[in-house]
């Protein structure tokens, strides 16, 4: 009789359970909003540009806090500040469900960053020391599924509660996650600090957080009519020059900084963030972009529009421990060549997509195809960070590579004011422009990792030069 394998309190199996459960909520917030945005819209009276910020008032602090959320995790203790993080993560569930306004759903938006910024690199970095060798390479591939179905899943659910309760309900799925999280955390996972890595770099932090606000802030005013206005002008300006003085301060504070810029050494870190960065950007705002316009110009309800992401959890679910296996194995320079080019080729089938078409001939072909592209490079990605660099770096590796993805789709995100300030058939032109440059985006991804990357997997040794 088989009896199923016991897990002891300590078994690195209940770290693996408390980093799906805590990060699933990064990723499912990431995506649940793109299918009730429009009832949102519609409720609050808010303009294109405030619809966007619903968005990015949650990626912008999470972008730009994720480093310092480690660098504390590092400094107190990983399990410590991901029961904080997870902890508000909740309360701003909370704010938002129970917001009467705008003004509060935005600011319930901005809490959930935070406490995704704290949770999200803690949960990755107690999820790698749990694991060695080959079923590290699993573990992460299970974790990157599980969170990658919870975002493609979220749009189905929140889709139904829209429909059926009304869309401040999308909060609340979040709660038993985070008790659950919370709860493992505290009874099963043991204490990980590690003090000599922390870098509690407040001033970098700050600037990050100052210069990405204003440089999207003035890039949302910009995207509404490709037109510079003084206050768009302004903010861009200033958020580009208060960037350069974070990159200016981090080279000054040299390896103690929050992004030791000698990190980008590496051509293969470098090319891997390049690539992060290009195809994360493209994905993310395409995943804003196409339940919204199913709802808007194709007529769909809220939950057909999150059904019509299905089939990326579903091959993501499958297929992503067995990427992370096998790029381990056969090294990452193809899955990461093909996999952001088959993206991209999914997001110019997309533009076919338009008024009282079938499912299953114009949005499902498109979707079908970029879940295949996402399925090829999410796990192998995740992998070769860790890969890229010495083993004593790759919790800033993993930190620094998350917060360029959720970069990427901050900066999409407020780049796509043209579409959503539309409405009807009139949102058709401007999505099918935007899937297009979206898809060119995707595509140099491919090209960047294929020109930087090696054939075959190594972890970085300074003797001799080489990289993954």
């Amino acid at each position: 009789m088989n009896r199923a394998p016991d897990m002891t309190r300590h078994d690195p199996r209940w770290t693996l359970v408390m980093s799906v459960a805590a990060s699933s909520l990064s990723f499912i917030d990431g995506s649940i909003l793109n299918v009730a945005l429009p009832t949102i819209r519609a409720a609050t009276g808010a303009s294109a540009a405030e619809v966007q910020w619903v968005v990015n008032g949650y990626t912008l602090p999470l972008a730009a806090l994720i480093l310092l959320g480690g660098a504390l995790g590092d400094h107190h203790g990983r399990r410590l500040w991901l029961v904080i993080g997870t902890a508000l993560f909740g309360l701003a569930s909370l704010v938002c469900a129970l917001s009467g306004s705008l003004e509060m759903l935005l600011a319930g938006r901005v809490l959930q960053g935070i406490g995704a910024a704290l949770l999200l690199p803690n949960s990755l970095s107690l999820l790698n020391g749990a694991f060695e060798g080959e079923a590290r390479g699993q573990a992460i591939g299970t974790w990157a599924a599980a969170g990658a179905i919870a975002a493609a899943i979220a749009p189905m659910i929140g889709g139904w509660l829209v429909e059926h309760v009304g869309w401040p309900s999308i909060f609340y799925i979040n709660l038993p996650l985070v008790a659950a999280a919370i709860l493992v955390a505290q009874t099963r996972v043991e204490e990980v600090r590690e003090p000599e890595k922390a870098r509690l770099d407040a001033v970098g932090a700050g600037l990050a957080t100052l210069g990405l606000g204003a440089a999207t802030y003035g890039l949302t005013l910009w995207s509404q009519q490709f037109t510079l206005t003084p206050t768009a002008s302004i903010s861009i300006a200033g958020g580009l020059a208060l960037l350069l003085a974070f990159l200016l301060w981090e080279h000054r504070l040299g390896t103690k900084a929050m992004v030791p810029l000698m990190l980008f050494k590496y051509r293969c870190f470098s090319s891997l963030n390049l690539m992060t960065f290009l195809l994360y950007g493209a994905f993310g705002g395409s995943l804003l972009l196409i339940p919204y316009v199913l709802i808007e110009a194709g007529g769909y309800s809220p939950i057909e529009a999150g059904l019509s992401l299905l089939p990326l959890s579903i091959l993501l679910g499958l297929a992503s421990p067995i990427m992370g296996k096998l790029a381990v194995r056969v090294g990452p320079k193809i899955p990461l060549t093909i996999g952001p080019i088959v993206v991209g080729a999914g997001l110019l089938l997309g533009t076919r997509i338009a008024e009282n078409q079938a499912y299953w001939t114009h949005a499902f072909p498109a979707i079908l195809i970029m879940s295949i592209g996402m399925t090829l490079a999410v796990a192998p990605l995740t992998s070769t960070v860790l890969a890229a660099v010495e083993k004593h770096q790759t919790g800033m590796a993993s930190g620094l590579n998350s917060a360029v993805a959720r970069l990427g789709g901050l900066i999409a995100v407020a780049l796509v004011g043209a579409v959503l300030v539309g409405g009807g058939a009139a949102m058709l032109k401007p999505f099918a422009t935007a899937l297009a440059v979206m898809g060119i985006i995707a595509m140099l991804g491919g090209a960047a990792s294929f020109f930087g990357l090696q054939g075959k997997w190594r972890r970085h040794e300074p003797e001799t030069g080489q990289t993954c």
